[in-house]
């Protein structure tokens, strides 16, 4: 008894949470008894009375163990497998809006249809975040059976799909889809003109899988939508012909003020810094080849964004290199995200930088974009009423979600003890020496049919390692960016005896490494080029069991990665549902992560330890030191995102105004009394200009009447106002209303020969229009601001503070601006416009060709 109590006492809070937890998963486990005597059409009837409860009383909690209980047997119905305890853990922990850390292997996709059931339940919708389209579609179509069969719907919401089969996706009771899709279609619906061009609904419950690459990893970049703008693409390939005239600063003298470089590189931030002796040196240059006039200077304010563009261009020569940062194919630059691995078809890197890299390959440059609407990941998801997520490796990033999404992470313990045996990292002096360390490791599991997954940071690296096993006659897969579209069968089938495949990233693969392969496979299927007296003619009992004797899935990464989740996530692939295993990863000195960020004492010692060539050092100091590199750049990566959070922190306030007001007008059929609003708020500002003491004296009324004219086209006879009564002169509050009543009065009278379909869809378009506009530009004014907000902590000013107030000015006066041209616009079109091109108005809206009035009406429109 004291013993229970001492154990209880010193408890992790984890161990807590899952012990509190125990009693609910028994109770879940009592009711399945009562289950196993309904037939199928019983136990569907379940969600209809489900649904009834929730609708008199019952709360989603109170229904949960029979909701749970209900999901498991109907999926020993459908796809013959029972959830685990510990699945049902994760379910648990998911509906209470935490992160469930699940190793690979333990069931994430079908323990995410327990939480995923009981919030469909309310109606709301359920989106299931995924990394890719691959993802989203598997997971979809093999857990529809599941869901249609106790009478939900299931979505898809993919990229290329059209809008009204994501209008479908979304009204489903459960949608599977894509961070990037999700959060682009939130940033298109608040684009729309009209309410049934939107296609989401209010935003519930998102479940994310992989929660850490998405949260984490693609956090450091916002969702941008941009249009194409017109440029000068000449420019990127004359400053890119300039390149080769600068020189790299020597490392070792970086810090001496000398001629012996104009720019050297920051590899730890990825930047780019010119010395004064090369800010002469471009000045040069750029006055050589006409850019400059002689004897001008390159500090002049219309001449700074030449520093700008070549800064660009020495990036795209220095630090973004093909077939790591990115790959070139049809003749386009495509990105490859660093994190998984996988090409980012479809995005573009933004400030010019993609136009410089094209100009570096030699490549067709495309236009310039500007952003056309916006948002961080991380306030995009928080837009949800309830949030949680899934993923093999979240303990090391806690912190980082419970201070930023308010999220609590929970380890699942696994269903079958793990057994994988992780051996310490083996560290050689070169990276020849580790590349010959790694391929004889490969040899040694290929001669025992021992199958491997070697791991590298970049596709050079696997090609690389590719070429010399071709030279040494071993088989081998080659799982990067330029072989996306294999990625399923290639992950599926590296279990099987001798196997040997080479991945570029394993983060959010989504695909479970069977010791033996798949067990579905027809040895007739010509595609997999099965040899004579081979192994794969052989049952998968017979696989499965030479591999477990050969040790199983051994894992080699070939270098430590930046984060130590995506090394977790490397060796998670091997050791699932209690398989042996094992992993080691092979380091060198000319590694990235220990020349930049490790000690200099640690490479000293290991320098002088006395190792030759060949040889390698492994010691649990050196461990422990590799780690403390990697938890380096983990809180610089984690200082980076949340700074850019806190950034738009600030734009996501204004973004709210904008998106509620946008709401408000897009759900009216008739926001004519709110342009009458805009209206009177427009003249009050301009009778105010000329009051002065409460009163107002004839000249001044005399120019404020021309005034009106001008801005209202307000035509009067002179003193018309005065001849009706003198008193106005003293009683100037009299006066303002007579102005704005029959202002109000005129533009009512100009508009009533226009019947209300027609004049209440042009005041709605050019509102809406309008706004768009200014908070287009808004937008791209405040991102310059925030490159350059920097700058003011040489003045000893907080940038942060500076830009929060900066940019609320901006905002204030964008807002007036909006108003402004508002009333600007449509007195235009009624007043002068309209009777000139009353028939186009009249036929597009009749035809309700409502994308070509809309365009129409923004080649009317005038902004100032």
């Amino acid at each position: 008894m004291l013993g229970k109590i001492i154990n209880k006492f010193f408890m992790s809070r984890n161990e807590r949470i899952l012990q509190n937890l125990n009693d609910l998963v028994i109770k879940i486990n009592l009711l399945e008894k009562n289950l196993l005597k309904l037939s199928d059409n019983e136990l569907k009837k379940k969600t209809n009375e489900f649904k009834l409860r929730l609708k008199y009383g019952d709360t989603i909690d109170s229904l949960l163990p029979e909701a749970f209980s209900v999901v498991r047997e109907a999926s020993k119905r459908v796809f013959g497998m029972r959830h685990f305890d510990v699945q049902i853990l994760g379910g648990i922990i998911l509906h209470r809006q935490c992160i469930a850390e699940m190793r690979t292997g333990e069931g994430k996709t079908l323990t995410a249809t327990l939480p995923a059931y009981l919030n469909a339940l309310l109606g709301n919708g359920v989106h299931i975040v995924t990394m890719n389209d691959y993802l989203a579609k598997r997971d979809a179509n093999k857990n529809r059976i599941l869901f249609e069969f106790l009478g939900l719907s299931v979505g898809i919401n993919i990229a290329g799909i059209s809008q009204e089969d994501k209008k479908i996706a979304y009204l489903a009771d459960i949608t599977y889809g894509t961070n990037h899709e999700y959060g682009f279609d939130y940033l298109r619906d608040n684009m729309v003109f009209c309410r049934t061009q939107k296609v989401q609904r209010k935003l519930y419950f998102a479940l994310i899988d992989e929660v850490d690459s998405i949260l984490i990893d693609e956090a450091r970049t916002p969702l941008v939508v941009s249009g194409s703008i017109e440029n000068s693409n000449t420019l990127y390939q004359k400053i890119n012909s300039l390149v080769s005239f600068l020189i790299p600063k020597n490392k070792k003298n970086s810090n001496k003020i000398s001629q012996l470089g104009d720019f050297y590189i920051d590899y730890k931030q990825r930047q780019i810094h010119l010395t004064e002796t090369g800010l002469i040196k471009i000045e040069k240059l750029l006055v050589k080849y006409n850019f400059l006039l002689k004897k001008e200077s390159l500090y002049l304010s219309k001449n700074i964004f030449f520093v700008h563009h070549m800064l660009l261009a020495l990036k795209a020569h220095y630090i973004f290199l093909k077939n790591i940062d990115y790959i070139i194919q049809n003749r386009k630059i495509i990105i490859v995200d660093e994190h998984t691995g996988r090409v980012m078809s479809g995005r573009r890197w933004s400030d010019g930088l993609h136009q410089a890299i094209e100009a570096k390959e030699g490549l067709c440059i495309q236009n310039d974009n500007q952003t056309l609407a916006a948002i961080t990941l991380q306030n995009y998801f928080r837009l949800y009423t309830k949030l949680s997520g899934m993923t093999g490796t979240a303990a090391t990033e806690a912190f980082e979600f419970n201070s930023i999404y308010n999220l609590d992470t929970v380890v699942i313990p696994t269903n079958q003890p793990m057994i994988r045996s992780d051996m310490p990292d083996l560290i050689y002096l070169s990276e020849i020496d580790k590349i010959n360390a790694v391929i004889s490791d490969i040899r040694d599991c290929v001669i025992r049919k021992q199958p491997v997954l070697v791991g590298t940071v970049s596709i050079e690296k696997s090609e690389q390692i590719s070429r010399l096993l071709k030279k040494i006659n071993i088989p081998h897969n080659v799982l990067n960016a330029k072989k996306h579209a294999q990625e399923a069968e290639i992950i599926s089938q590296a279990g099987e005896p001798s196997a040997v495949t080479i991945a570029t990233n394993m983060a959010g693969r989504g695909t479970d490494i069977v010791l033996g392969g798949i067990n579905d496979r027809s040895k007739n299927n010509k595609k997999y080029n099965f040899k004579k007296n081979s192994l794969f003619v052989k049952s998968w009992d017979e696989k499965n069991k030479l591999v477990v004797k050969s040790g199983g899935l051994h894992i080699i990464g070939t270098e430590r990665h930046e984060s130590r989740r995506i090394d977790n996530q490397l060796r998670g692939r091997s050791g699932r549902q209690g398989d042996p295993g094992s992993s080691r990863f092979y380091l060198s000195l000319d590694d990235s992560l220990i020349r930049l960020f490790a000690s200099d004492n640690i490479i000293n010692f290991i320098r002088t330890i006395g190792i030759k060539p060949g040889q390698s050092i492994k010691h649990p100091w050196l461990s422990i030191a590799i780690e403390s590199a990697q938890k380096k750049i983990e809180n610089q990566n984690f200082d980076t995102r949340k700074q850019l959070l806190e950034y738009d922190n600030i734009v996501n306030e204004q973004r709210a105004v904008i998106y509620n007001e946008r709401d408000k007008l897009i759900n009216q059929s008739n926001i004519h009394d709110h342009v009458l609003s805009i209206l009177k708020d427009r003249i009050y500002f301009c009778i105010k200009q000329y009051v002065s003491g409460g009163k107002i004296s004839i000249d001044s009324f005399l120019a404020l009447e021309k005034e009106l004219k001008n801005n209202f086209y307000y035509i009067k006879p002179k003193n018309k106002f005065l001849a009706h009564d003198t008193s106005l002169y003293k009683n100037v509050d009299k006066l303002i209303e007579l102005i704005v009543a029959t202002i109000q009065f005129n533009y009512n009278k100009q508009i009533t020969s226009i019947a209300h379909k027609y004049s209440y869809m042009i005041e709605k378009s050019v509102v809406l229009q309008i706004l768009d506009i200014f908070w287009i530009e808004h937008l791209n004014s405040v991102d310059f601001l925030r490159h350059s907000i920097h700058l003011r902590g040489y003045a000893q000013q907080d940038p942060q503070q500076e830009y929060k107030r900066e940019s609320f000015f901006m905002f204030q006066t964008m807002l007036e601006g909006i108003k402004n041209n508002v009333i600007k616009n449509l007195i235009n079109i009624f007043y002068i416009d309209f009777e000139r091109k009353k028939n186009t108005y009249i036929n597009l809206i009749d035809q309700k060709d409502y994308n070509s009035f809309h365009i129409f009406i923004m080649k009317s429109i005038d902004i100032k």
